[in-house]
């Protein structure tokens, strides 16, 4: 009688609790896996023609530099549009951190076409900038729209403008599992949202299997001899690890310096018209295209030989000027720019291979400027293979603890500091 008591009671709560608990489980991840290869399937078709469009524009331009002489008309043209259409969308990657943190409204539609304009007309004039922030703005502003669709709650909303982000990045740089916790990471300095990790990944995923499925390959970087750790190579990523974590802190002040001198102009479509000109003017006494664009042929070539020692200052000024006098693109790509081109310099002072330090500086930089440490590790053993991951590891975290709390992102709130704090009591009980 009592087995049979214990048996029954089993059954009842079995069918109650556990089966119940299991059937909205199961229906949750089914409706996330919806939305996640919904938005990683639009997200990465738009993905892929972003890049073949930007791919053609660097071509252009590298094969027509004559055009290089009316960058401030078209940065007129530029600040033009986002001053009579796009007042709403002008904070870009800021405008979805704020979106994240304490919902408004849902993300204009208008934001992906007028990124993507803006930055092929950046990058055909000879701006110099990056490609994630316009691939992050039309994955958020893509799966925001469904959030409208689908009459979504606040909390499922983050959830949509996470894998948005998330897709855009993951597709445009093919790094899954860095896109994944990037937009998980990006948002709240020092603070993850759990319940967007299993959508984040399954539309990453989605993504950047689709942009390949579409024809669109992506750079492939190779850091070469890897050393084994020792205790001297430890301080010495250490040490290079902070002075990345520096470079990205000059970058954030020096992007939002020329934020704020830009800003002093009260007709903001001048802005970049006038950057336009001081740009041309640097470019001109140059005398080459290696700073502007996207710059990937210097980032390649850091991996085998060693880069000028002025290299890096150049990409960061011009990147800064660019994008502070209010032209379009994303600060990313720039930033790998600057840390490969870094690190490689690096090597005739440490003995480090060149490639290892470049690749170091690749992804370093971009955590201390983003505050991203987590995305920026797994990027670097996503790019360069799992033997560099201890030399990554460290670079990548000293950066962001040497870079402030002040990135890139104007938007990020901080949710815990990156200092050790420790409690009085806590060695006292």
């Amino acid at each position: 009688m009592p087995v049979k008591n214990l048996t029954e009671g089993f059954l009842l709560f079995f069918n109650r609790f556990i089966k119940q608990d299991f059937r909205s489980h199961l229906i949750n991840i089914l409706k996330w896996v919806f939305f996640s290869t919904l938005i990683g399937g639009l997200v990465g078709s738009a993905s892929a023609l972003f890049l073949v469009t930007l791919n053609w524009a660097t071509n252009f331009r590298e094969s027509h530099l004559w055009i290089i002489a009316f960058l401030p008309l078209a940065g007129l043209a530029i600040g033009m549009s986002y001053h009579y259409w796009g007042k709403d969308v002008v904070k870009g990657n800021n405008l979805l951190i704020e979106e994240l943190q304490s919902p408004k409204k849902v993300i204009p539609f208008l934001m992906a076409p007028l990124i993507f304009a803006g930055t092929i007309i950046t990058h055909l004039f000879g701006g110099s900038a990056g490609r994630e922030g316009t691939a992050v703005q039309i994955g958020g502003a893509f799966a925001d729209q469904l959030t409208k669709k689908f009459k979504l709650q606040t909390a499922d909303r983050k959830i949509i403008l996470i894998c948005g982000i998330s897709a855009g990045f993951a597709s445009v740089f093919g790094t899954s599992l860095a896109g994944a916790v990037f937009g998980l990471e990006v948002f709240v300095l020092g603070s993850l949202m759990y319940s967007a990790v299993l959508p984040s990944l399954i539309t990453a995923l989605i993504a950047d299997y689709t942009c390949k499925a579409w024809g669109v390959g992506h750079t492939h970087y190779s850091i070469g001899l890897v050393p084994h750790m020792s205790f001297i190579n430890l301080m010495l990523s250490l040490g290079v690890g902070i002075i990345f974590g520096l470079i990205a802190r000059s970058f954030s002040t020096l992007n939002h310096t020329f934020s704020h001198i830009f800003s002093l102009i009260k007709y903001p479509p001048i802005r970049p018209f006038i950057g336009g000109l001081f740009l041309v003017g640097i470019i001109y006494l140059l005398g080459n295209t290696r700073f502007i664009g996207l710059g990937i042929p210097v980032i390649l070539e850091s991996f085998t030989h060693q880069q000028a020692y002025y290299a890096f200052a150049i990409k960061l000024f011009l990147t800064a000027l660019t994008l502070g006098c209010g032209f379009k693109g994303g600060e990313v790509t720039p930033l790998f720019f600057i840390g490969a081109t870094l690190g490689s310099f690096l090597s005739f002072y440490v003995p480090l291979p060149v490639g290892l330090l470049a690749g170091m500086g690749f992804v370093a930089v971009f955590s201390g400027a983003a505050n991203t440490p987590l995305a920026c590790i797994l990027m670097g053993m996503e790019l360069f293979g799992m033997e560099s991951a201890v030399y990554i590891a460290l670079a990548c975290i000293t950066a962001y603890f040497f870079s402030g709390h002040s990135g890139i992102y104007k938007s990020q709130a901080i949710g815990h500091f990156q200092r050790f704090r420790i409690k009085k009591h806590q060695f006292l009980r």
